[in-house]
């Protein structure tokens, strides 16, 4: 197939037959559905019902990019992250929610925002859907209007690193966090277009989960 327009993703949902709950967890769901595919037959997909997520790839006035090692028990791994957080809050804005994982994480606010990326983490297995935003023009968030952390965000370490070293750690196999992969490259591309294309950070998200 020879693609001449700009490729873009649609929203074309097929017939959901029957929808079991099979767990109701804390933060998602997991769910089996029976899915009509039309002449490919009925299939059973089981998957994960997400809230989704945001992350922030915080920029900083050198050029340089703030990573937080966190650790995650499902791999077992303390990973470099950018600050983020679950859209667990009802009917809060996905930058709002950005805003505030910023300064709960890192300690810092931004006067300038942009989106940088959106993704599905694992559209074969769940729903969720990210945005990976752009923060620059940083200032740091009063002493004692401080967030205090709590479980794994009390371990976190903070480290400022240049974009290029970075992108070698995604590119070498080195980084594995998805947010920081999609985010550090992203970033890299923006950049060498002089910022021209990236959209406010109020861009409109219909992928989010209503």
């Amino acid at each position: 197939m020879l693609v001449t327009d700009p490729l873009f993703d649609v929203a074309r949902p097929r017939p959901v037959l029957a929808s079991r709950l099979l767990h109701e967890g804390r933060i998602w769901d997991l769910r089996s559905d029976d899915v009509d595919l039309g002449e490919a037959g009925v299939v059973t997909r089981e998957w994960i019902d997400h809230p989704g997520a945001v992350a922030t790839i915080a920029v900083d006035d050198e050029g340089r990019v703030l990573l937080l090692r966190q650790f995650r028990h499902p791999v077992g791994r303390e990973l470099w992250e950018p600050p983020a957080g679950l859209l667990d809050v009802a009917g809060e804005e996905a930058l709002l929610a950005a805003q505030r994982e910023l300064a709960e994480e890192a300690d810092l606010r931004a006067a300038t925002w942009h989106v940088l990326a959106d993704y599905f983490t694992t559209p074969g297995g769940n729903n969720e859907a990210l945005r990976v935003f752009l923060a620059r023009d940083l200032s740091p968030v009063p002493e004692d209007e401080r967030h205090v952390r709590e479980d794994e965000e009390m371990s976190m370490v903070p480290a400022w690193v240049s974009l290029e070293e970075a992108v070698d750690g995604v590119l070498q196999g080195r980084l594995h966090n998805p947010s920081t992969v999609v985010g550090v490259l992203a970033l890299a591309a923006a950049r060498a277009h002089g910022y021209e294309h990236l959209r406010p950070g109020d861009a409109p998200w219909p992928e989010r989960r209503a």
